[in-house]
């Protein structure tokens, strides 16, 4: 830090910010103003100091808006950066946004549908002109929604796939690869969307099973009365069947092989073939193979040599190819004919109910087929050996490790990859073609007319554009500057890690990594960290079919009922869902949603970052934590007001530690170890629990209220020194601990904390992370508080049970109190004063007989409370009899329902589970409050 930002900064001063704070935390006051604050000061741009830190944003779609799987790895992405930025490491976290190729084309589509236009009444620039527009006026909605929520990139140097740099980049790699042939041009079969008319990677398929059927046909062979039964699932590819296939193996079938059927409905004959992909056991044991429609049946029509017969349009009708009596029907139409055409025939045996998984478009929800047609492809086999070399030795490390073997097994069964989408938005193919149909790849039009020399001759360039995964699997190096060799991309490249899902391992982390080899001849992340999906308090995956879905800006912010039902069902693509979206969401959330503020949702996040497993969401936690940032507040309002206008130490003086300050700096210490020790093994639970258990459970719960006995009782100076200092200087530093996790409230709270404790500056996250000092862990104060704390807890564990009002002072008797057990006490006697109101302490001897009394247990000295005169014995029974009845009645209907078959059977079992946690500690509470009842009325 600049020696001229600290103490005599005047920006951000105490006197600029003011040193009183709100009584109540509000959240809505102060984050959006320090966002605001630390963007216009490029507070998160690189230092130019420090050895290089990078991470690269998955880059969001340019259509969306935040959902909790981004909130939950931003938030993770987030904490690293801020940690590393505040360990002196030249920080950069890169934004930008992903153009989205079908899902923005949509979108502007959808738009261009309600005027009662298409896009082809537009023409292909005008349209492209309409996504650009609609893009400057409405694609920046998630990163205002990531400003929200915190995050800490560097905003000037935010890129989009689609912009200048990165296109450039895109046409370099694609002519590159061509050139050394590993882009090419072929016929394949492909996952091809009717609707959208484009061929869609495995990732934008969503398979789910539904009802249908399985029809039998008779194929009757050709020579001879007899036929084989072919059972079938999509009745109308029959017409585009060119083989049958049996087990070469099956005795009721391999003395057919080589023989020819009757294709029924078609009048051709087909062979019949043996192939080690039949399973004799499924069904009649014949398949029907469809070379040109099916991906397993293209892979046996490989190996015979089969031809392909396409019978499909792009918009799935039947086509020329097929009998005439079937052109131009939809597929669904040409399904009932057929059937219709083969029962009439006497060529169907019989139709059985079936369950199949039938695949979707995840865009239009139309059910993918597959198509054979011309694209472009990667030879991915090409890529793969350096980039499984790569990861086997180390140079690239997956978090957790487990899912380098998902990687590795993807990474060697490959196939080659289609790259080409039959859409208009996106990076077009730089390649043009003559009349006579040859290619020419190119950087643009010019540069191949030049290179081959074809004067005025007329080209058409490609229709087709870029899958928008081959543009982002330049990300790493293309937001840097690459072809041209800029210093951040010399500086940042190789990046740091890669946080993101383990559902696009296949389709985007390996490709980085293929093609940064290939380009940067380096690896382009040394780790890639794997989270899970966000699921909810049930364990359930949020859909908004459901109603459990969450915008985490509405867990921030919060939202009414109406409000959140209105947003969730409009503009659906299938509105007819909307009454049922809205039942789900009224029933899951009937008071609408309270606002948390970023904080507690980013906090909650990191509780919830384990490696690798899904996570499991429960808003409750978000309160909890909210309240944990209460829990702050409050702290730092009590440090202000024990501490402004006093001495802390920081013009000299003799300082006296006592045994309260000596134990809370010890404990920091640990928990400083516990938290840098999570952050850096990627174990953001690790890391939060300890902060959560240090500021919770021995800052605020036990050393605030020590604190209390030397300032209100003491006069030593040097002690009240001591204490003042050690309140702001332990805060202060818990401040930074925090930081990284919640960045709002620690920046309000240490720009008035700081200077008390010698420290200013323009804000927090350019400090320094605490570093934890073996040498102030003090053994010897840790365990002499724990002996106080036992006795405290022991003292307010009768209180408890006996509901003794807090405040009556209490008479206490002591038996068995060792010399040791002794002097602890006499040491300690302001602070036991203080935190158990006593009254008195009398030393039993083995001779004295005691009351009756409650008892409780320090190592081997009994605690004893004295009841008579403390409980109204009648008043005590009818309470706990009241109490016990309540419980009971609870327990009786607890037990009624894990009784319940049906809810057993039914019930997710994380609700089961809950259920069962329940009753076991109703059970024990009855226990408890039965045991107690006999303890009062035995006095």
């Amino acid at each position: 830090m600049d020696p001229g930002l600290r103490r005599g900064d005047e920006t951000l001063s105490s006197k600029a910010i003011g040193t009183s704070m709100e009584k109540t935390y509000d959240p809505s006051r102060i984050e959006a103003r320090w966002y605001e604050r630390w963007e216009s000061g490029r507070y998160f741009a690189p230092s130019g100091r420090g050895e290089p830190y990078c991470i690269m944003i998955p880059p969001p779609n340019v259509t969306g808006t935040l959902h909790m799987g981004h909130a939950f790895q931003d938030t993770i992405m987030d904490i690293l950066t801020r940690y590393q930025r505040m360990q002196g490491r030249d920080t950069l976290w890169q934004p930008g946004t992903d153009h989205a190729g079908i899902a923005t084309q949509m979108v502007v589509e959808r738009q261009l549908n309600a005027e009662a236009i298409t896009r082809h009444d537009l023409g292909r620039e005008a349209f492209i002109e309409r996504v650009w527009q609609w893009k400057a006026q409405s694609g920046g909605t998630i990163t205002q929604q990531l400003r929200r929520m915190g995050a800490s990139v560097d905003w000037q140097r935010e890129r989009f796939t689609m912009d200048a740099g990165l296109s450039a980049a895109v046409r370099e790699v694609f002519v590159r690869l061509y050139e050394e042939g590993v882009i090419y041009r072929g016929k394949r079969l492909v996952n091809w969307d009717p609707v959208l008319h484009t061929a869609v990677s495995d990732l934008e398929v969503v398979s789910a099973e539904e009802a249908g059927h399985l029809w039998h046909i008779r194929y009757p062979l050709a020579r001879g009365e007899a036929h084989l039964v072919v059972a079938t699932t999509r009745p109308e590819t029959m017409l585009g069947d060119t083989a049958v296939a049996v087990h070469p193996e099956d005795p009721r079938f391999r003395h057919l092989i080589g023989e020819t059927v009757r294709l029924p409905l078609a009048e051709r004959e087909i062979p019949i073939i043996g192939d080690d992909y039949v399973d004799p056991e499924f069904g009649s044991g014949c398949l029907k193979i469809t070379p040109a429609h099916d991906f397993n049946d293209y892979a046996v029509g490989q190996r015979h040599a089969l031809p392909l017969l396409n019978i499909f349009t792009p918009a799935a009708q039947i086509n020329d190819n097929a009998p005439a009596a079937y052109r131009g029907l939809d597929r669904y139409q040409a399904r009932e004919k057929v059937v219709q055409d083969l029962q009439a025939l006497g060529l169907l045996e019989r139709v059985d109910a079936h369950r199949l998984m039938v695949p979707r478009g995840d865009r239009s929800g139309a059910i993918v087929e597959p198509y054979l047609t011309d694209q472009w492809y990667v030879r991915s086999e090409l890529l793969a050996g350096p980039a499984i070399a790569a990861v086997e030795s180390g140079q690239i490390r997956f978090v957790p490790e487990n899912w380098s073997k998902t990687y590795f097994e993807w990474m060697r069964n490959l196939q080659d990859w289609c790259i080409s989408r039959q859409i208009w938005w996106g990076h077009r193919i730089p390649a043009w073609y003559d009349e006579a149909g040859n290619v020419y790849v190119g950087h643009s039009e010019e540069s191949v007319r030049q290179k081959h020399r074809l004067g005025d001759m007329r080209l058409r360039q490609d229709e087709d554009v870029l899958d928008t995964w081959f543009s982002s699997a330049l990300w790493p190096f293309s937001t840097l500057g690459w072809p041209e060799q800029t210093d951040a991309l010399r500086h940042f490249y190789p990046t740091s890690v890669l946080v993101t899902g383990f559902d696009i391992i296949f389709f985007w982390v390996a490709r980085m990594i293929m093609l940064g080899l290939r380009f940067m001849g380096e690896v382009p992340f040394r780790e890639v960290y794997i989270h899970g999906l966000v699921r909810d308090a049930d364990g359930q995956k949020m859909s908004k079919s459901k109603g459990n879905v969450l915008d985490p800006l509405d867990i921030i912010d919060g939202i009414e009922l109406d409000a959140l039902v209105a947003k969730r069902t409009s503009g659906l693509m299938q509105p007819q869902r909307a009454p049922a979206i809205a039942r789900a969401t009224r029933a899951h959330y009937p008071t609408g949603i309270a606002a948390h503020g970023s904080d507690a949702l980013r906090f909650t996040f990191a509780s919830l970052a384990t490696t690798g497993r899904d996570i499991v969401f429960d808003r409750g936690r978000v309160e909890g934590y909210r309240n944990f940032c209460n829990k702050l507040w409050n702290a730092a309002r009590y440090v202000l007001m024990n501490t402004q206008g006093h001495d802390t130490g920081l013009e000299g003086g003799a300082i006296d530690l006592a045994l309260p300050e000596r134990w809370i700096i010890s404990r920091l210490q640990r928990a400083e170890q516990g938290v840098i020790e999570g952050i850096r093994g990627y174990r953001m639970d690790h890391a939060a629990q300890a902060l959560y258990a240090f500021v919770w459970d021995e800052y605020c719960d036990w050393y605030l209220e020590l604190s209390k006995a030397i300032l209100q009782h003491s006069a030593d100076p040097s002690r009240l020194r001591g204490t003042r200092r050690t309140l702001v200087r332990v805060l202060e530093a818990v401040l930074r601990l925090a930081h990284p996790f919640m960045p709002f409230i620690t920046e309000e709270i240490w720009q008035r904390v700081a200077p008390l404790a010698g420290r200013a500056g323009r804000s927090i996250m350019l400090e320094a992370y605490p570093k934890p000092m073996t040498e102030r862990i003090d053994e010897a104060a840790e365990i002499e508080l724990a002996w106080l704390q036992s006795f405290v807890m022991a003292v307010r564990r009768i209180r408890g049970e006996m509901d003794i009002p807090p405040g009556r002072a209490i008479p206490l008797l002591l038996r068995h109190a060792s010399p040791a057990d002794r002097e602890r006490l006499s040491n300690n006697r302001a602070f036991l004063d203080v935190l158990t109101r006593l009254e008195s302490i009398t030393y039993l001897t083995q001779e004295d007989a005691a009351p009756e009394s409650a008892i409780a247990l320090v190592g081997e000295l009994e605690v004893l409370v004295p009841m008579a005169g403390l409980v109204d014995k009648a008043a005590e029974l009818m309470r706990l009899d009241k109490e016990r009845q309540r419980l009971g009645r609870d327990l009786e209907r607890t037990e009624r329902k894990l009784a319940n078959v049906d809810f057993l059977a039914k019930a997710p079992e994380p609700v089961v589970h809950k259920e069962r946690a329940k009753l076991a500690e109703l059970r024990s509470a009855l226990d408890r409050l039965d045991r107690q009842y006999e303890r009062v009325r035995a006095i």
